[in-house]
C-alpha cells in the first residue's frame, strides 16, 4: 500500500499582497522534491482579512500558479484563498494536482468573532477525494472546532486543516488537532501561519502531523518560518483501524 510523503509550509504571509506571497512561496518550493502533498496556510495569498477577496488575485491566476508548482514538484499543492466567485465571496481551499485537476472546498464554519460570516459565503458541501491511493478530507481553520463536520464515516484516511489560528488560542489548536485524529482514527495535518498580520494578530504556527493514535510524528517550532516533513503509512492506518474498530460503534447522524 502506498505511503504518502507530506510537506507542511509554516510561513509568514505578506498582508494583502498576492504577488509578494506567490514570490515567497516560489522560493520555498524551489528546493522541494519527491513529495506527494505540499500544504500552504489558509488565505496564503493575502492573510486572514475580511476585505481580502475584494483585493485578492483572481481564482484562475491562483489555480494557474498552483498548477505550475504542482507540475514542478510532482505533488498535490494545497492551500486556501479568499476569492470572488459566481456564488459570492468565499474562503476556498484549493487542492491542485500536477495533471491540472482542481479540488475545491469552501469553508463551512465562518469565524463570527471576526465577522467572517458577514463578508464570506459559507460552503455547504463536504469534500473527500482520492490522491495516490489516499482518501483526503480538506477543511479550513474554524472548521476544526466542529467535530460533526469532520466525522470520519469510514470515508477518509487523512484530514488537512489549513489555518490562520492566532497565538492566544494555540492550546485549542493543538488539543483539537489531536482530538480529531483520535476520534476519527485518521492522520491529521495542521498547517498554520506565523508572524503578525495587518490587524496586529500574532500567530505561533504550531503546525504538526498527527497519527491515528494521536501521536505527533512531526511538528514545527513555534514562531519559526519553517517546513516539516513526514511519511504516512496507509497499511499502518488500516491495521490499526482493523485491530481497534471503534469507528464501527460511532453514532449515526445527519447534517442539517
Amino acid at each position: 500500500m502506498p505511503n504518502l510523503k507530506v510537506t507542511v509550509l509554516q510561513q509568514p504571509l505578506v498582508w494583502m499582497d498576492g504577488p509578494a506571497n506567490l514570490r515567497h512561496f516560489d522560493r520555498q518550493l524551489e528546493a522541494i522534491h519527491g513529495r506527494d502533498v505540499i500544504v500552504l496556510p489558509e488565505m496564503f495569498t493575502t492573510g486572514f482579512a475580511m476585505e481580502a477577496a475584494t483585493q485578492s488575485l483572481p481564482e484562475e491566476k491562483v489555480v494557474a500558479w498552483m498548477h505550475e508548482k504542482a507540475q514542478q514538484t510532482d505533488a498535490l499543492i494545497a492551500g486556501s484563498a479568499a476569492l470572488q466567485t459566481a456564488r459570492g465571496t468565499v474562503n476556498r481551499f484549493l487542492l491542485v494536482e500536477p495533471e491540472g485537476q482542481v479540488h475545491r472546498y469552501d469553508k463551512r464554519h465562518l469565524f463570527r468573532m471576526a465577522d467572517e460570516h458577514h463578508h464570506y459565503e459559507a460552503g455547504h458541501e463536504r469534500l473527500v477525494f482520492e490522491w495516490r491511493g489516499w482518501r483526503i478530507l480538506p477543511l479550513v481553520c474554524y472548521d476544526l472546532r466542529f467535530p460533526v463536520w469532520s466525522r470520519n464515516r469510514n470515508d477518509y484516511d487523512l484530514v488537512l486543516y489549513v489555518a490562520n489560528w492566532p497565538a492566544p488560542r494555540s492550546l485549542h489548536w493543538q488539543a483539537l488537532l489531536t482530538a480529531r485524529a483520535i476520534e476519527n482514527q485518521a492522520y491529521v495535518i495542521g498547517c498554520n501561519r506565523v508572524g503578525t498580520d495587518g490587524n496586529g494578530h500574532h500567530y505561533r504556527g504550531d503546525s504538526r502531523v498527527i497519527n491515528p493514535q494521536g501521536e505527533i510524528i512531526a511538528s514545527a517550532e513555534p514562531h519559526q518560518a519553517t517546513q516539516i516533513n513526514a511519511e504516512l503509512s496507509l497499511s499502518a492506518l488500516q491495521e490499526y483501524r482493523e485491530k481497534f474498530p471503534a469507528w464501527q460503534d460511532a453514532d449515526g447522524f445527519t447534517i442539517g
